[in-house]
């Protein structure tokens, strides 16, 4: 019987380290982290990716209550936020560029709660379901797990992932934030930009017309016409923002 105990109480110390990875990366990562997946599907799923990951490698047995054990919890779960914070800043571009063509359209009033991030524009909220389709349709969720399953092949249970060279490639990958947005909303800008100019050239030629009362319709409509000739660019630059995200998860893995 105490032999029993002591081998369920190994396993479990085993077990332990592949499944706060996992949950970490469930809860920072894309899609896993909607607010529609509750908790216990959550810790279901996590459970059930662990149960399948843990016959694949041999795993350290370290007591959880130890010093060293309270630090590679750490290690762990930082491992998973940054696997999931990396591809966050991809949503987080998509953000940026739904604000600016949301503000050059003249709807940035117009906001909608989102479950998961807030209070966003129309335009962020559209940009935001149009990423989900096309990170699904990539088969973004099979490559975030397979992602996940080599990391425990290139950083193995004992050893950190944060270092110098990690950081500063975080940071760096940050700055695809602003860069992405810019991308992705850059045509619709410049063809609304063009549009107010003439409005404005309109308005100097003829001072009765109301520029509020004439300008704000045309942008409008204007601009969603421009937003649906520019989709196709739009989609193609959603997806390479997405395979740049995962190429990032991997060197930093890789990095160790």
């Amino acid at each position: 019987m105490n032999l029993l105990a002591a081998d369920i109480v190994e396993r479990f110390y085993t077990f332990l380290w592949p499944m706060l990875r996992i949950s970490a990366l469930l809860l920072a990562a894309p899609i896993f982290s909607l607010r529609a997946l509750t908790l216990r599907v959550r810790v279901l799923f996590a459970l059930a990716l662990t149960w399948m990951v843990y016959p694949l490698y041999q795993w350290p047995v370290i007591d959880p209550v130890s010093a060293a054990g309270l630090l590679e919890i750490f290690n762990q779960i930082s491992i998973g936020l940054v696997m999931g914070l990396v591809l966050q800043i991809a949503t987080a571009a998509l953000l940026v560029a739904g604000q600016s063509i949301s503000n050059s359209m003249g709807l940035s009033i117009a906001n909608m709660i989102d479950p998961n991030l807030g209070n966003v524009p129309v335009i962020a909220q559209f940009m935001l379901i149009l990423s989900t389709l096309i990170f699904v349709g990539l088969g973004g969720h099979a490559m975030l797990l397979a992602l996940l399953v080599d990391s425990f092949s290139s950083v193995p249970i004992g050893k950190p992932l944060l270092s110098q060279a990690v950081l500063t490639q975080l940071l760096a990958w940050s700055s695809m934030m602003f860069l992405g947005g810019v991308l992705i909303s850059l045509p619709v800008m410049v063809a609304l930009l063009l549009i107010n100019i003439g409005l404005g050239v309109t308005t100097r030629a003829a001072p009765s017309l109301n520029i509020f009362s004439l300008g704000l319709p045309a942008m409008i409509i204007a601009g969603f016409g421009v937003l649906m000739v520019a989709l196709p660019s739009m989609g193609s630059r959603i997806q390479w923002l997405w395979l740049q995200g995962f190429m990032q998860v991997r060197n930093l893995v890789e990095l160790k």
